[in-house]
């Protein structure tokens, strides 16, 4: 079973992989799911600069790297620009606010504020799902692409929770929070710690970057503000770790 689903990660990388400029360039225009373009840090030309003012007009996530990352991602003619496609396709944010809320159960969300690593984000959706969180909000710049370590990392609940990219995670919030959705942001920039916090009523959690945690702009605007407690000498979580601590005190605070 395993080996077959390693070879199913293969094929779909594969399957939703599209190199050469004009190639990108015109799955642009078809409104295809791209997640993520990587672009030779020294590409140049005309074509090249059409195709970086395609992916910015449509807030399409991109990324500067060395040819040899580009040759290792394909062994085609890529021309200095690979694009993948994402397995999934995104959720609408307002929709599937509108519906969890109307269908009368108490609301989970999650928000990833431009975490990048996709082995960290494949293993919160895993979490996500075993613990009922209705969607996952993710910015479209800078944010974790959902490729294949993505869906191995989440063991295939990628395909089972709904997923929605946003221009600007304040919007969500706004949005959310416009909703009656209580907004939550983890962080040690606080004295409330996780556990004293009310979490059986309609909620969005919010978890930062890897390296940064919540944006400062995005803290002024949450209703609380949480932290774990640490006793040891290291002073700080993996945010995959994190993140299941603080959907597992909303399960047993729901439960």
């Amino acid at each position: 079973m395993f080996d077959g689903f390693f070879l199913y990660l293969c094929g779909m990388e594969k399957e939703n992989q599209i190199f050469g400029i004009r190639a990108i360039i015109e799955a642009i225009n078809a409104k295809k799911e791209i997640d993520k373009v990587f672009i030779q840090s020294d590409a140049q030309g005309d074509l090249m600069q059409e195709l970086l003012k395609s992916m910015k007009k449509n807030s399409i996530n991109f990324s500067y790297v060395p040819v040899e990352k580009l040759n290792r991602l394909t062994a085609n003619n890529h021309q200095g620009a690979v694009a993948t496609i994402a397995p999934i396709t995104f959720h609408k944010l307002e929709t599937l606010v509108d519906t969890v809320v109307e269908s009368g159960k108490v609301p989970l969300f999650l928000i990833l504020d431009q975490l990048s690593d996709a082995r960290n984000f494949g293993a919160i959706i895993r979490t996500a799902e075993c613990t009922g969180v209705d969607g996952i909000i993710i910015q479209k710049q800078g944010s974790a692409p959902v490729n294949g370590d993505t869906v191995k990392t989440s063991a295939g609940a990628v395909f089972n929770v709904p997923i929605c990219k946003v221009d600007h995670i304040k919007d969500a919030i706004f949005y959310l929070q416009g909703s009656g959705i209580k907004t939550v942001a983890a962080t040690e920039k606080t004295e409330n710690n996780i556990y004293d916090l009310q979490l059986n009523e309609p909620l969005a959690i919010i978890m930062g970057s890897e390296d940064r945690g919540v944006n400062p702009s995005v803290l002024k605007i949450v209703d609380e503000k949480a932290k774990l407690p640490m006793f040891g000498t290291i002073e700080s979580l993996n945010v995959s770790v994190a993140c299941g601590a603080f959907l597992y005190e909303t399960v047993r605070q729901r439960s």
